[in-house]
C-alpha cells in the first residue's frame, strides 16, 4: 500500500510496477471499495494522504485528484457557485468520484468537468478535455491503467440561499433515507436500466436484515451492506452472491456491483456464479 507524494512519485512506482509486471491497483479514499481480508499481491495506490489542492477563481477550481469531494462541494457551495448541490454527503476524493462518475439526486460529477490529466502505467502523462471521455452512470471510459492526478471543473454562479437551501434538502433526503450511522460502502450495486432501483428490488425479493456473521442487509436502505463490527469480505461478498441470486430468479436483472473489488477475483467467482 503506496501512499505518494507527489506526480514524481507516481510516475516512479508506475514506471517500477510496469517494468516488473507487478500488478497495480488505484483507489482514493477506499469509500467504494471492498477487499478482501486475504490482501492483494501487488501494489495499491492511494493519493488520500497527499495532492489536495484545491484553487478556485471565476473560471474553474482546479482540484488534485486527492483533495476530499466534500471539501471541494462545501466550498464551492460557499461560494455561490451552483452545480453541486447534489454531491454533498458523497464520500471519496476527487480523482475517485471521477472514475466513477459519482452522482445523486439526478446529477453526476462529470457534468462539471472541464478537463483532466492521468499518468498511465508507463508513467506518461495524458491530458483529455471532456469530450475525450466517455461517462455513464457509475462508469466512465478511463483505462484501468491510467490514474487520474488532477482536474478542473467549471464553476456558475447562482444565487446562494438557493443553493444552501438544495444543499440542506439533498443532505435531509440522505440522512432519511440511508443507514449513515453504520459503516458501509455505499451502495452495492448500481441501478439496472428503467424505472426500479437495485434497493426496490432487493427489497421486494425479501432480503433487508439478512445476516450473515455481522455484515447485514440494511433495513433502511436495501442496497446498502452495513457492518456491525467485525464483518468480513467473506461476509460481505455471501450476502452479495444472495442478493444476486434472488434478485435474478425474481426480477430476472443481474444487478452489476457498483463497489470496486480488490485482492478477491478468484474467490468471487465462487461466491458470484449464477445458475
Amino acid at each position: 500500500m503506496i501512499f505518494p507524494s507527489n506526480i514524481d512519485d507516481i510516475q516512479k512506482i508506475l514506471k517500477f510496477s510496469y517494468n516488473n509486471k507487478i500488478d497495480t491497483q488505484f483507489i482514493g479514499s477506499g469509500s467504494n471499495v471492498l477487499a478482501s481480508d486475504d490482501g492483494f499481491n501487488g501494489i495499491i495506490i492511494s493519493l488520500k494522504k497527499a495532492m489536495k489542492n484545491l484553487k478556485f477563481n471565476k473560471e474553474y477550481i482546479y482540484a488534485e485528484s486527492g483533495a476530499m469531494l466534500g471539501t471541494m462541494v462545501k466550498t464551492a457551495i460557499s461560494n455561490g457557485y451552483k452545480g453541486f448541490e447534489s454531491l454533498i454527503g458523497v464520500p471519496g476524493t476527487v480523482g475517485g468520484a471521477l472514475i466513477m462518475n459519482a452522482g445523486a439526486h439526478g446529477s453526476e460529477i462529470s457534468e462539471l468537468l472541464i478537463s483532466t490529466r492521468t499518468i498511465n502505467s508507463k508513467g506518461e502523462i495524458i491530458s483529455y478535455n471532456k469530450k475525450d471521455i466517455k461517462f455513464s452512470y457509475r462508469k466512465s471510459s478511463f483505462s484501468k491503467d491510467e490514474i487520474v492526478i488532477d482536474s478542473k471543473f467549471r464553476v456558475i454562479k447562482g444565487n446562494k440561499d438557493t443553493i444552501i437551501k438544495r444543499k440542506l434538502n439533498v443532505s435531509a433526503l440522505r440522512k432519511s433515507s440511508q443507514p449513515l450511522k453504520y459503516r458501509s460502502a455505499g451502495s452495492i450495486f448500481r441501478n439496472p436500466p428503467g424505472e426500479m432501483a437495485a434497493g426496490y428490488l432487493i427489497d421486494k425479493s425479501g432480503l433487508k436484515g439478512l445476516r450473515i456473521g455481522d455484515a447485514e442487509i440494511s433495513h433502511k436502505h436495501a442496497n446498502f451492506i452495513i457492518n456491525h463490527g467485525n464483518a468480513n469480505s467473506n461476509d460481505i461478498a455471501g450476502l452479495i452472491n444472495i442478493i444476486k441470486n434472488k434478485v435474478n430468479e425474481k426480477f430476472h436483472i443481474n444487478l452489476e456491483l457498483e463497489i470496486k473489488l480488490i485482492g478477491i477475483k478468484i474467490w468471487i467467482r465462487k461466491f458470484l456464479v449464477l445458475v
